[in-house]
């Protein structure tokens, strides 16, 4: 049997180690244009660490911090490769800050940040990195299902 081999990429990021069935999220999330973009994406690929683990490569595209907390959020084991040239220059594991900002709706749908005609920014603590768990910094809901609620 023939096997097939996922292309190295020239410039862009290389996402590894993403919680299998994941990656289509992150790359939705991404909002990468799929017409301009070349995109590979391997699912439930073996992995030494954690038994299986979806692989993404996007080419000419950096991330942005706002991008690697949103992946980090629903992809915490995740580590990022920026490819320059064919070269890795930067690899790191995705780390959710002490607070996020504007990247996440609160669940509860009276809290002052979900009001339209009150201009505040919503903003939360981590209160779990490992298991990204949320807290809103106005009315104190807890949230640990953040995917639905990710702007």
């Amino acid at each position: 049997m023939k096997e097939l081999k996922i292309e190295p990429i020239k410039n862009g990021t290389v996402i590894d180690h993403i919680t299998p069935t994941m990656s289509l999220k992150v790359l939705d999330m991404l909002n990468v244009d799929l017409t301009n973009s070349s995109v590979s994406l391997a699912l439930n690929v073996p992995s030494g660490k954690n038994g299986k683990k979806d692989i993404l490569k996007i080419e000419n595209m950096e991330l942005r911090e706002e991008d690697v907390n949103r992946i980090a959020l629903i992809a915490p084991r995740a580590t990022v490769n920026l490819v320059r040239d064919g070269d890795i220059v930067q690899k790191f594991k995705v780390e959710l800050p002490d607070v996020i900002k504007g990247i996440v709706r609160c669940m509860n749908p009276s809290c002052i940040s979900n009001v339209e005609r009150e201009p505040v920014e919503r903003i939360f603590i981590v209160i779990n990195k490992k298991n990204p768990a949320l807290k809103c910094a106005y009315c104190g809901r807890e949230m640990e299902d953040i995917l639905p609620y990710m702007l």
